[in-house]
């Protein structure tokens, strides 16, 4: 699958979009690198845990580090949602 975003897009996060719902599953999200804090990062919500964990998952499958490498995210690691994308 080929990746969602290209080089030279920009996007625009909704830090404020899960105040008063909760992430589902295909939102995509911005979220702080888990071993790299400085570092945001967007991802795909591909699964949810009964324990309100998220299993993110890149589009480009055989490039993306994701929680196939580190694992679930909680809810406070989603920096927001992405909501538009300009070119």
């Amino acid at each position: 699958m080929l990746p969602l975003f290209l080089p030279g897009e920009e996007i625009l996060i909704d830090p404020n979009a899960y105040n008063k719902s909760k992430p589902e599953i295909d939102d995509v999200v911005a979220i702080a690198h888990p071993s790299k804090s400085e570092l945001i990062i967007v991802k795909r919500i591909k699964e949810i845990s009964e324990d309100n964990q998220y299993f993110l998952i890149g589009d480009n499958l055989a490039e993306s580090t994701d929680s196939r490498h580190w694992g679930t995210v909680s809810q406070r690691q989603i920096v927001g949602k992405v909501t538009n994308r300009f070119s």
